[in-house]
């Protein structure tokens, strides 16, 4: 199996402090992983690397086996790639269903670009329905992003990304400073992502009850570096992630 994402020897430094530091791993297609860590390990730092927002010193990053190193944001949704962001990225003065809409026509307009039928079939007013219904925010359409609950807005901007009918999704701690019910919503659109929609997820998270229950494999980052990668269970058995990531 080729891996959807993969970063060889990816390096990014801030004057003396080394964010990511010699970081490689891959992620398979239509699975969930998961990067934890303590504070100022590197992982949103990995994430804004391949997610374009910032450019490495070093290293390649890879997505679906080209090279797309050092490639804008903008670039990257249009091959698959999509960032939802830890701080929620959606248009305060517009309603709920516009912001969806908002995100189907510019993707509308890339198909058109390259000559696809992806919306041939269907207007965006009747997909827009159909990502808000399958996010549970169809009740909520009319209402302004600041009119709903955190953990709503958190959802339309994870569906926001869905729009733009991406390959693989790259959520910065998608369930912070939720309530225990708002994060088990989040936990069951997370797993509706790749179950269901077949959707490759890469996540930064906090909270490891949540990346127990979700992630295929774990990455364990510490001081910029890989210290330890695998199955849940496994990683609650390695001592060294329990010292750096416990405190124990």
């Amino acid at each position: 199996m080729k891996p959807e994402i993969s970063v060889v020897d990816l390096r990014k430094y801030f004057g003396e402090v080394k964010a990511v530091d010699g970081v490689s791993l891959e992620v398979n297609p239509k699975s969930i992983v998961s990067i934890i860590g303590p504070n100022g390990a590197g992982k949103t730092t990995l994430l804004n690397l391949v997610s374009g927002l910032i450019k490495p010193d070093s290293g390649r990053v890879y997505f679906r086996g080209r090279d797309v190193t050092g490639w804008s944001p903008a670039k990257l949704v249009k091959l698959g790639l999509a960032r939802c962001f830890q701080i929620s990225n959606v248009y305060d003065t517009l309603t709920v269903l516009d912001n969806v809409r908002a995100a189907l026509h510019s993707v509308r307009r890339a198909a058109f670009s390259l000559k696809s039928t992806y919306y041939s079939i269907q207007s965006v007013n009747e997909k827009a329905k159909e990502v808000l219904e399958l996010f549970n925010l169809w009740d909520k359409r009319e209402k302004t992003p600041t009119e709903l609950s955190h953990g709503d807005r958190k959802l339309l901007d994870i569906a926001i990304s869905y729009a733009l009918a991406p390959k693989a999704m790259l959520l910065d701690e998608p369930t912070a400073g939720m309530s225990i019910r708002e994060k088990r919503r989040t936990v069951d659109v997370i797993k509706m992502l790749r179950d269901k929609l077949g959707v490759t997820v890469m996540l930064v998270e906090h909270d490891l009850d949540v990346v127990y229950e979700i992630s295929d494999e774990v990455i364990v980052m510490h001081e910029g570096k890989v210290i330890a990668r695998g199955k849940p269970e496994e990683i609650k058995r390695v001592q060294a992630v329990r010292e750096v990531y416990l405190g124990e």
